[in-house]
């Protein structure tokens, strides 16, 4: 299996291209290409290696590229700092199937259930037709929460958001 590491803020540059490439798929991720910028890359790499989690996998072959990313991190808002929220993952679309997502979010969880007895809660969402997504999220421990109903503008109209949360054993207040 390939190895994952904690991000720094100098893998910005490689976090921003595998973000693009990912962007180019439609459903790949929620925002456009044109939304993949520098700033908004700073600033998730900057929350989350504050406030959160971010996890890389290098690419097997080719130094400074990466396959996968996930990252979640604290609001600032002291009522929800037992949460870690706005959990967004990327998986280079030529290494989707072999298991590197699972990797990255099996590995997250480890983390929390290991090192973060503060937090309760992972929190994330899922489009309705993103139906292998939903799935495979339930299979890792999540609970479908609810709907947000006509909260995404896709290419094909309207549709929910499926709110997602996975709860910490280990959890301490």
């Amino acid at each position: 299996m390939l190895k994952l590491r904690k991000a720094t803020v100098a893998d910005k540059p490689a976090i921003l291209k595998l973000y693009q490439k990912v962007a180019q798929n439609e459903g790949g991720i929620a925002r456009i290409i044109e939304e993949i910028t520098n700033e908004y890359v700073a600033a998730f790499v900057r929350k989350a290696t504050e406030e959160g989690i971010i996890l890389l996998v290098d690419h097997p072959t080719k130094a400074g590229e990466l396959i996968g990313e996930i990252h979640c991190y604290k609001p600032k808002i002291k009522i929800f700092a037992h949460v870690l929220s706005e959990l967004t993952i990327v998986v280079d679309p030529e290494f989707q199937g072999q298991g590197i997502g699972r990797h990255l979010f099996s590995t997250l969880i480890e983390e929390v259930e290991e090192n973060h007895s503060d937090i309760l809660r992972i929190e994330l969402f899922a489009r309705e037709s993103n139906t292998q997504a939903i799935k495979f999220y339930e299979k890792l421990g999540f609970r479908i929460e609810g709907r947000f109903e006509n909260r995404v503008m896709g290419v094909n109209g309207l549709e929910a958001d499926i709110a997602m949360a996975w709860f910490n054993n280990n959890y301490r207040e």
